[in-house]
């Protein structure tokens, strides 16, 4: 489905984007409908990348092989978007952080400069080659 495709190109790069930008601040500075920088708009983000990452993996691009022929951009959706909502609970929890959420927060928080780098990859080459297996 292309409404699909587009989304997954659209919210990994968003996303992308958000997760290698400095912790002050956006790197680039720009007028724009949407504040990058407000942790609602990134919850929300987060959703949506999250849920067309799973969509990603339900309805592929015709004439490629199911699930895998669109696993990179699926999980690069699944994996940024479950970094900012996970950055938007812990931000808002009162609760104190266990053994778990600090795991949690070690091996994905701790590496969101990578992942950010891979969703954007993932974006971009998903744009320019849409029927490639593995992408």
């Amino acid at each position: 489905m292309l409404q699909i495709y587009f989304l997954s190109i659209f919210l990994n790069a968003l996303a992308g984007y958000i997760l290698i930008s400095k912790d002050e601040g956006v790197i680039l500075e720009f007028k724009s409908a949407f504040n990058l920088k407000d942790e609602t708009f990134r919850l929300v983000l987060g959703i949506l990348s999250a849920l067309t990452g799973l969509f990603k993996l339900l309805s592929p691009i015709e004439g490629v092989l199911p699930v895998i022929g669109d696993l990179i951009p699926a999980a690069a959706g699944l994996l940024s978007g479950f970094i900012l909502i996970f950055e938007y609970y812990r931000s808002r929890s009162t609760l104190v952080d266990t053994e778990h959420t600090q795991k949690i927060s070690r091996v994905f928080v701790g590496n969101k400069k990578i992942i950010g780098i891979a969703a954007l990859a993932a974006a971009l080459l998903h744009f320019i080659f849409p029927r490639v297996l593995f992408l």
